[in-house]
């Protein structure tokens, strides 16, 4: 039964070729039987034999691979009428018998390969000598340069890269750099990088086309997927021939057809992807493009990954810089000492949780000192925004604590300012106490803060509860005032929800009854040893778990 290949490689004639023995061997060497001058062929790559009446064919450990009808063997698979099979990127359409001839084409079919098999290519440096044409078998396609010409380029091309790459550059200036490195050694009609975000999405990051045409959208979803997701080198020679590209409307309504693009891979992942693309006949990218470009893609890789930590870290280094300051603008808010109350100990604190803290404490004496103002605060928020929305509110507070007389006119006024100030999101809940230190009348208003704890003598627990909205979340919100006494012995604890809503390792919260409970163990002992304390308990508790907000309190005892 007559064997009968036709061979076609991107760039060549298709040859036919008659077998006439019961065994034969396809490759790039002089010495094959049939000899493909196609880069991406191994030197002895398939081997054809008839056995049983029918024909088969084996892989012989090829680089690349041997395909039938687009399945990939690696043992031995037998050879019917009309088979396509690939050799690399070369086609071998397969007739056998008297049938009628097929049309041949190598349509284009996408070689994807793993990009880190590439960077490390089992090549055969021997040069290649020209097929035999007086006798032997014949040759597919154009004969390529000297291997050792191949690997001196590739050199080459990497050497002028880092040295390139070698001088401090910003992203930008990068990536423009690669794109002038692959105009001049590939000569595309369009280039493009893509680079991952932090989000990520696949973003163009730079884009550059020959002088005279237009740019246009150089990728496909699947294009991007296979290269980026998967790490693939791909090299297309016609995509509008290839189904993968069929929902690319964009790209296949531009003349640019023939691709070859390498993921942007280094050893913590993908960054992106380079892509080259040509219109069909303008250039045919081979094996030895794309092992290049893979060459460039890797090295390239590298320097964005260092340039990128270098960019966070000088980011990290101004967002320090800027806390830094937030921190010493908000430390200089708070009171610097506290009021020395006769009959009283008193004592206040602020742990931030990220550096900047939220929260606000005031303790200050007004009306000749027969009045001692305790005012605490926790903004929405956290971070730098937070701390300067204490800083605002700071400011609102200072001539009304001074000068108007019920806590709630006090509230009144500054909810207000601050609506009109700030976004609607932008709030505080707040805990204004005024005290008469000679009676200890507390006389307060709680908008929408956590309830302060009155402890008594005798161990009784008395709530401080919410009786308003928080300061700035509506137009017209209006307060009213409480009264509580503080008795000789009792202490009153102010806090902030950075303690009670302290999570463990469980997601437990600390919670009011361990507050509660932790408060009465600590009660006999001064406010500044009750407040560490009840912090080593809260630590205690979370084991380890950082901390979500911040933690403020404000402790006052009326000595007994």
């Amino acid at each position: 039964m007559t064997l009968r290949i036709k061979a076609a490689s991107p760039g060549g004639q298709p040859v036919e070729h008659e077998i006439r023995s019961d065994s034969f061997v396809v490759g790039r060497s002089p010495r094959a039987d049939l000899t493909i001058l196609d880069r991406s062929i191994s030197r002895e790559h398939a081997r054809f034999y008839r056995q049983g009446g029918g024909w088969f064919v084996e892989d012989l450990g090829s680089h690349n691979g041997t395909r039938v009808n687009d399945t990939g063997i690696t043992g031995a698979a037998p050879v019917r009428d009309g088979d396509r099979i690939m050799v690399g990127d070369s086609v071998l359409l397969i007739r056998v018998g008297e049938s009628a001839e097929p049309e041949l084409t190598v349509t284009g079919d996408p070689v994807y390969r793993p990009a880190r098999e590439l960077l490390n290519p089992s090549v055969d440096t021997s040069p290649i000598s020209p097929a035999p044409t007086a006798a032997g078998a014949p040759a597919v396609g154009g004969a390529p340069a000297d291997v050792s010409r191949r690997l001196v380029d590739r050199l080459k091309l990497l050497n002028e890269v880092n040295r390139a790459l070698a001088r401090s550059i910003s992203l930008e200036e990068l990536l423009e750099l690669i794109l002038d490195r692959a105009f001049e050694h590939f000569r595309p009609q369009e280039a493009a990088i893509f680079l991952r975000d932090t989000n990520g999405s696949d973003v163009c990051a730079a884009r550059r086309c020959a002088p005279g045409r237009m740019a246009r959208p150089l990728h496909s979803r699947s294009l991007l997927h296979e290269v980026i997701d998967k790490g693939m080198a791909a090299r297309v020679v016609d995509t509008s021939k290839d189904e993968r590209f069929a929902g690319a409307e964009s790209l296949l309504s531009s003349d640019m057809r023939t691709l070859i693009a390498a993921p942007l891979l280094d050893p913590q992942g993908p960054l992106g992807m380079v892509v080259l693309g040509a219109t069909v006949g303008a250039q045919v990218y081979g094996e030895a493009d794309l092992e290049l470009l893979v060459s460039l893609a890797s090295v390239a890789a590298l320097r964005i990954r260092n340039v990128r930590l270098v960019a966070e870290a000088l980011e990290r280094q101004r967002l320090e810089q800027e806390l830094r300051l937030a921190r010493a603008i908000q430390v200089a808010i708070l009171p610097p000492s506290l009021p020395v109350l006769t009959g009283y100990e008193i004592h206040a604190g602020n742990i931030p949780s990220r550096g900047v803290s939220g929260d606000f404490y005031k303790v200050s004496l007004r009306a000749e000192g027969r009045e001692c103002v305790i005012f605490q605060t926790d903004v929405s928020g956290k971070g730098v925004s937070a701390a300067l929305l204490t800083a605002s509110l700071e400011a609102l507070l200072a001539v009304p604590l001074k000068t108007v007389e019920d806590p709630h006119a006090v509230l009144d006024l500054v909810s207000s300012l601050l609506f009109e100030r700030t976004p609607v999101e932008k709030y505080a809940t707040a805990f204004l106490g005024i005290l008469d230190v000679d009676t200890g009348r507390l006389r307060y208003v709680n908008a929408g803060h956590n309830a302060p704890l009155l402890l008594r003598h005798d161990g009784e627990a008395v709530w401080l509860k919410s009786n308003g909205f928080p300061i700035g979340l509506r137009p017209d919100a209006r307060y009213g005032t409480v009264e509580a006494r503080l008795e000789r012995g009792d202490l009153l604890l102010v806090y902030t929800d950075g303690i009670s809503e302290a999570t463990n390792p469980e997601e437990e919260e600390f919670g009011l009854p361990r507050l509660l409970a932790a408060s009465r163990n600590h009660r006999d002992k001064p406010p500044r040893e009750f407040a560490l304390a009840l912090e080593r308990d809260v630590d205690l508790f979370v084991r380890g778990e950082p901390y979500a907000d911040d933690r403020t309190v404000v402790v006052l005892r009326r000595l007994g």
